[in-house]
């Protein structure tokens, strides 16, 4: 059942097929003869050097895949100077998380019913110390995804006879989950704060975005854009950055592939707007072709929750090594020391149909 939390999508997941689809269709031009022996993984962002090109992108509820996963994926926020993107949904409270991350943090809102507990959480994160908020709105409702539906993952969860037997199945994670306590969403552990998974989101809109705008006094991203003009009425409304996401393919199961709308995005907001992407990163490859399509800086997901599950926090590590290691070949091969905006010698081969520099 965890598994397929994390792993599922929407509808019969065929969104998600077609983006890794679209990954693969993009390919990167070898290059020869160019002095990279020197290479740097450091990208600008928001003021900052990172140590890695790709921070971790809001997750809810990390602490199925293993205890303290949160904390986990915090201690490499910290070490990697990279951003912790706290959810609303996250099973550690928001102040931990920042405090585990050394201040490497950024708050993940939902804006939920008629937004009251939505704006005290904003206020929260702002006295926590969270500089950056993201926004994300690609969940007006929560998207149908049937292994969920089919194996009852449903809020408020209930045991019943199908689960009994799942756990009873994976004893090593029913065990320790049972010893270390069940996650729970813990930015509603306390008085005055509740949330309901179910409850419509549908009720933001332009003006919201504006009352937000007025209350944050720092960064504000807007993640789950996939479309040019919401990008550009972003952009005029003073948003800091845009995230171009599809919600790992969650939501919309016929949404298009974020791999190739960014490169539509970058073109229509200009090249200094800074933009974000997530959605389908797999290997390091699949990071050097987000920026050669426009990215300014990247997130992981679900592959950090399963290198968790698979071997927790020395799985993690392991698992960010080899993305570093596989992010710094591929700019060998190509030919590149850094990451970032090449012009005409943007790494993804003008062969791939629709694509090339940005300028054209």
């Amino acid at each position: 059942m965890v598994f397929d939390y994390i792993d599922g999508a929407a509808g019969q997941e065929t969104g998600a097929i077609r983006n890794r689809a679209a990954f693969d269709e993009l390919t990167l031009r070898p290059r020869i003869l160019r002095d990279v022996s020197e290479r740097s993984l450091s990208v600008p962002l928001f003021g900052q050097l990172t140590k890695a090109p790709f921070g971790i992108t809001p997750m809810g509820l990390c602490n199925l895949s293993a205890p303290g996963a949160d904390l986990m994926l915090a201690r490499l926020a910290a070490r990697e100077q990279v951003p912790l993107c706290v959810s609303t949904v996250a099973s550690t409270a928001m102040e931990h998380l920042i405090d585990a991350a050394d201040g490497n943090a950024w708050f993940q809102l939902y804006f939920s019913g008629d937004g009251a507990t939505s704006f005290k959480l904003v206020e929260r994160a702002k006295a926590a110390g969270y500089s950056t908020l993201i926004l994300a709105v690609d969940v007006p409702e929560v998207g149908r995804r049937p292994r969920e539906l089919r194996h009852g993952f449903t809020m408020p969860f209930r045991i019943g006879p199908k689960q009994f037997i799942d756990f009873a199945l994976h004893p090593q994670w029913s065990l320790t989950t049972l010893f270390k306590g069940r996650p729970q969403m813990a930015n509603f552990d306390m008085p005055g704060y509740t949330f309901d998974r179910t409850e419509s989101r549908a009720r933001a809109d332009w003006d919201t975005l504006a009352k937000l705008r007025d209350l944050w006094p720092g960064q504000l991203v807007i993640k789950g854009v996939l479309d040019v003009e919401d990008a550009l009425a972003l952009q005029a409304a003073g948003v800091d950055a845009i995230q171009v996401s599809s919600h790992g393919s969650r939501q919309l199961e016929s949404a298009p592939s974020p791999i190739l709308e960014i490169a539509r995005v970058r073109a229509a907001v200009g090249p200094d707007f800074p933009l974000f992407f997530d959605s389908g990163l797999r290997s390091g490859e699949d990071v050097v072709k987000a920026y050669a399509q426009g990215a300014n800086f990247t997130f992981l997901g679900r592959i950090l929750q399963f290198a968790i599950a698979a071997g927790g926090e020395e799985g993690l590590n392991q698992l960010w090594s080899v993305l570093r290691d596989e992010t710094s070949i591929t700019l060998a091969q190509v030919g590149l020391t850094y990451l970032g905006d090449h012009g005409d010698d943007n790494p993804v081969s003008r062969d791939a149909r629709g694509f090339g520099s940005r300028s054209e």
